[in-house]
């Protein structure tokens, strides 16, 4: 993917929930959540600050991350959806 975001935004490809409980109950698409945990596949190169320095991001391609059920914009990309936010959106690193 030829893709980078700017500043402080990153790409964020979802990672999808199980179709099955762990009663093995199949979840119909209709009743799914919006997915709020994804792989970040693009960083930007930072904010600026008061000083007009350049502050690195945080995050970097490769880590699993939490957002907000309903963060980010959704683009695709070469036929791949993700989200593009801004580092701010992002709720954690998971380990």
């Amino acid at each position: 993917m030829a893709f980078r975001p700017l500043h402080d935004r990153v790409a964020v490809k979802a990672i999808e929930q199980d179709t099955k409980t762990a009663g093995g109950i199949i979840i119909p698409d209709t009743a799914k959540e919006k997915p709020q945990q994804g792989e970040i596949v693009a960083v930007g190169t930072g904010a600026r600050n008061d000083k007009g320095d350049i502050v690195p991001l945080t995050v970097k391609v490769g880590d699993k991350i939490l957002y907000g059920k309903w963060s980010g914009t959704e683009v695709k990309i070469d036929g791949e959806t993700l989200l593009i936010m801004r580092e701010s959106d992002l709720l954690g690193i998971l380990a």
